[in-house]
């Protein structure tokens, strides 16, 4: 049997990322070279062929700031700025070349500045955009609902300020294993839209983790410590929390400064709104006994709304009058059936010119 020196766990792995740096490496220099023989052919073209007109030269800046890093950005630049400048030792007073040029030169400055904030961030080229998209999508996913039995029906809706990608407003939602528990939990970040949206990334990954893995009445709490320790200044959150059992109909909801949870009854055919305590995430320290749960059950044929503010709030008038705005625009889920109904009273209320986030959950038993 030949022996030899033990491979260092870990070789392999290091190995696997300098071939990857060679080839992004690699791929960088054929494309910086390629946009260095486009500039110089579209400069000897501008020269000897009086029909290509100045403007050319913002091709190779514009595939530059898709393809390329900060330091191949300014390459190409300069590449660039001799082509125009040598091209423009002849025709430097003509109005046409003065307007193009300056075209030119006003791409390359927008191309370095967008290259330096890439390179702030350690992303470039589509990457920065690519990893947007992705922490969307997996924000989109967190706040999907888990698969209900039979007789439970659940939607969920979110609307952001502007028709801004991202939204202050997100949920998490659980249901642990071996259990018949529904935890969900709806949260408004403080502002809105694309300001809202970075702190509601990260407390959906945090927030997340939290639900499922602690008692029902310690989640509100616990997230409260959370935020404090983010020490935001003016960032802070609202939520509403549901534990709700899947069995029995039963539910427990406790609310962090959030509009109340509104409980809709089949057999009176009336809309309950629920009463709860508790302070605002991320302001003052608060013990899980502050939270006081508001509770009931929900039989064959009754409704749950969760909702933010961006769907009750107006600077005109009072919260509760929103609160009953919203009842009333619900009271006709109740002869159409409350299937779509999340969406319709989302769109509903949408058409009154509300400019905040929006989200609502709406649950059901059939």
């Amino acid at each position: 049997m030949t022996t030899g020196t033990p491979r260092r766990p870990g070789v392999r792995a290091r190995r696997w990322r300098w071939a990857r740096v060679r080839r992004r490496l690699a791929s960088e220099w054929s494309v910086l070279a390629g946009l260095l023989l486009l500039t110089l052919v579209l400069g000897l073209a501008l020269h000897y062929l009086g029909d290509v007109p100045v403007a050319v030269l913002v091709l190779p800046l514009l595939v530059a700031l898709v393809a390329l890093p900060l330091r191949g950005v300014v390459v190409v630049v300069i590449a660039v700025g001799i082509a125009l400048a040598y091209e423009g030792i002849q025709n430097m007073f003509e109005p046409r070349f003065l307007a193009a040029g300056l075209v030119v030169v006003a791409t390359a400055l927008v191309a370095v500045a967008t290259a330096r904030s890439r390179a702030r961030l350690g992303v470039h080229g589509t990457i920065g955009e690519s990893m947007l998209v992705d922490l969307r999508d997996r924000l989109r996913a967190q706040g999907e609902l888990p698969e209900l039995p039979r007789g439970w029906q659940a939607e969920v809706v979110h609307r952001s300020a502007g028709g801004a990608t991202f939204s202050g407003d997100f949920l998490v939602a659980a249901r642990p294993t071996g259990t018949d528990r529904l935890e969900v939990v709806l949260v408004d970040v403080s502002g809105k839209g694309l300001a809202a949206g970075t702190r509601a990334l990260l407390l959906s990954g945090a927030f997340g983790g939290l639900l499922g893995s602690l008692p029902p009445s310690d989640f509100l709490s616990a997230a409260n410590a959370y935020l404090l320790r983010q020490e935001w200044g003016e960032g802070f959150a609202t939520a509403v929390q549901l534990t709700l059992d899947l069995g029995t109909g039963h539910y427990a909801v406790r609310s962090a400064g959030h509009p109340p949870a509104v409980h809709f009854h089949a057999g009176s055919g009336r809309w309950q709104v629920l009463s709860t305590k508790g302070g605002l995430l991320g302001v003052f320290d608060h013990e899980a006994d502050d939270y006081e749960p508001g509770t009931g059950r929900l039989g064959r044929g009754d409704a749950l709304l969760l909702y933010t503010d961006g769907l009750v709030e107006n600077p005109q008038r009072d919260i509760y009058d929103g609160i009953d705005k919203l009842l009333g625009l619900a009271e006709r889920l109740v002869t159409q059936g409350f299937r779509h109904g999340a969406r319709k009273l989302v769109d509903a209320v949408g058409r009154t010119g509300v400019d905040d986030d929006r989200a609502l959950v709406l649950i059901w038993r059939s």
